[in-house]
């Protein structure tokens, strides 16, 4: 009989500790650990029409933003501003408009401003694929070595900004 009242409390303190280490050992938000460390993916991708385009390649030797955005995005404008921040800073900044067209593409620059030092057209997801995105926004911190230092999935912001991707691009520099 004493042995039944003890089951109660064995549940409880194993609840308890399960929940301390899932506390305890949690990732950051939305920031993902996969494919950071590894190179960034090399592609070829059409420059959305009028702007300058770019290929991780021609980057090499420089830390940079990679962001992947796309003008039917609602998150996307939300993380605007920040990225228009950032490029004001000195950050550069390269975009990927995913499953877009360049009219809207052009449409969502010319309304909200253009971070970007060169944007490019991904209509059917061939380089976001590689890079393992599933969703947008979704942006890459990738150093002056091309290794990948660090990857957000979803909208930044200025917090994000502060305690994730300006340290990052701080080590890949």
């Amino acid at each position: 009989m004493n042995g039944l009242r003890l089951v109660p409390v064995v549940i409880l303190f194993g609840l308890a500790g399960a929940l301390a280490y899932a506390l305890l050992t949690r990732t950051e938000g939305n920031q993902t650990d996969r494919f950071v460390g590894d190179p960034v993916p090399d592609f070829t991708l059409e420059a959305v029409e009028g702007r300058a385009g770019f290929a991780p390649s021609d980057l090499a030797g420089q830390a940079y933003l990679l962001n992947v955005w796309g003008s039917w995005c609602p998150p996307c404008e939300v993380e605007h501003p920040v990225l228009l921040d950032l490029a004001e800073a000195g950050v550069p900044i390269y975009g990927i408009a995913w499953r877009d067209t360049d009219e809207n593409a052009n449409a969502f620059l010319a309304r909200l401003g253009n971070p970007f030092s060169g944007v490019v057209m991904d209509p059917f997801g061939s380089a976001v694929i590689d890079l393992g995105v599933t969703g947008a926004p979704e942006t890459f911190v990738v150093g002056a070595d091309g290794i990948i230092r660090a990857r957000w999935a979803g909208p930044l912001t200025d917090d994000v900004v502060r305690r994730v991707i300006l340290p990052a691009l701080e080590e890949g520099r």
